[in-house]
């Protein structure tokens, strides 16, 4: 057998079974008393709803990552990559570009088709039965269009350039490649605040009044450069809760979910904004921006190595080689680093956490409210309050709240 074909299928088993393994973990880890530090705020029967929200996500997924390794395998072996590439090459001209945007876009479509029926389930069924979903089924497919569409139109810019550059500049297309995605890298949030959000939620400033001022106060005493406050209409979609901030140099502004005002007092939601500004004064968002152009710098780098690479392409049965399969392929060869640095990132980003929260506690002089913002943003959220330390360690990119609360404590 292929050397890459035994690896990547000996991956995919790979990453099946830890994950299958550490939802089994997961599920098990689950405790029926009530953790002390939420004894009086959350009651049995909505305590029990949060563990069956677990349970019911868990094998959900678990049904899902079965049937996606059981496709992929299938596709893999029989040559699905090569079949739908000889489609493509009897009924378009031969140019390397609207070939690999016509490939890239039949994958891409393939995906939906199978992701769209998990999606629907997902929203209708799971997130209704426990009173999250607030979505209309008109609303979930006009989502999904207009998503499709986002996803096509900045997809076929960024692979055009992509292709063009390794067609045209050889050794040197990974520099050009790396330097146009990390453009957009660097762009994207300025993007979707501004054009792609407002597609799908309405934004509204604050009006006047004592959250407002608290905010304003706030924002003045740690310096922080808040031009805008912006209420958007989650609740058409979820009852989940959220807040972030974005924006580049005094440009910032807070975007708070209608639900978190509604679930949440004032000085829940100022410290609540605390932490978010927290991870501004820290520096984690250029951190992560900086981290993400590097990680993808020695991807594509790699990439170079791989992209018309024979074995390879015969791994995939392919009779011609490409530059838009080598990018394909090699996204699949790359996936155990991809794997690896989840992990990493996802740990690191439990450090931010911790340190944003540490920030927070520290400028508004309050642990308490914290605290109580974090347990009712569990309790809204029927979150998992005793997820395994090793599905944590896999999948969180927060840490367990009661390892937060117990963090800020100390603090």
């Amino acid at each position: 057998m292929n050397f890459y074909l035994l690896f990547i299928l000996s991956f995919l088993i790979f990453e099946y079974v830890l994950d299958t393994y550490s939802q089994y973990l997961n599920i098990y880890s689950l405790k029926l008393e009530i953790p002390e530090e939420f004894v009086g705020i959350y009651d049995s029967i909505k305590y029990k709803n949060s563990q069956e929200y677990t349970i019911d996500n868990s094998k959900f997924n678990l049904v899902v990552s079965s049937i996606n390794v059981l496709i992929t395998f299938i596709f893999i072996l029989i040559g699905g990559f090569n079949y739908l590439d000889l489609f493509l090459r009897k009924i378009i001209i031969n140019n390397e570009i609207i070939l690999g945007l016509s490939y890239f876009g039949i994958l891409i479509f393939l995906n939906t088709i199978i992701s769209l029926p998990v999606s629907y389930y997902s929203t209708f069924y799971i997130e209704e039965k426990y009173g999250f979903n607030k979505s209309t089924k008109k609303l979930f497919f006009i989502d999904q269009i207009k998503g499709l569409i986002i996803s096509i139109i900045i997809g076929s810019i960024i692979l055009s350039l992509i292709l063009s550059f390794f067609m045209l500049l050889g050794k040197y297309a990974w520099m050009y490649s790396w330097a146009i995605i990390s453009f957009f890298i660097i762009l994207m949030p300025i993007i979707y605040v501004n054009w792609i959000a407002p597609l799908f939620n309405e934004f509204t400033k604050l009006k006047e009044g004592e959250l407002k001022d608290e905010i304003d106060e706030y924002a003045l005493k740690v310096q922080f450069p808040l031009k805008e406050i912006f209420i958007v209409d989650g609740s058409k979609r979820s009852s989940h809760s959220n807040a972030y901030f974005t924006g580049f140099g005094k440009n910032k502004r807070i975007v708070l979910y209608d639900t978190l005002l509604k679930n949440h007092s004032t000085n829940e939601i100022i410290s609540i904004i605390a932490h978010e500004v927290g991870h501004y004064k820290k520096k984690h968002i250029i951190i992560n921006t900086i981290m993400s152009i590097a990680i993808t710098g020695i991807m594509l780098f790699c990439l170079s190595f791989f992209i018309d690479n024979l074995y390879l392409f015969q791994a995939f049965q392919m009779q011609y080689i490409s530059t838009y399969a080598g990018i394909v392929f090699f996204s699949i060869l790359y996936s155990p680093i991809n794997f690896l640095l989840s992990i990493f990132m996802n740990y690191f980003s439990r450090l931010n956490e911790y340190e944003a929260d540490k920030y927070a506690v520290e400028t508004t002089g309050d642990r308490s409210n914290l605290i109580l913002a974090l347990k009712n943003l569990s309790i809204s959220n029927l979150s998992n309050l005793t997820p395994h330390k090793f599905y944590v360690w896999l999948n969180y990119s927060h840490p367990p709240v009661l390892h937060r609360i117990k963090a800020i404590i100390k603090h």
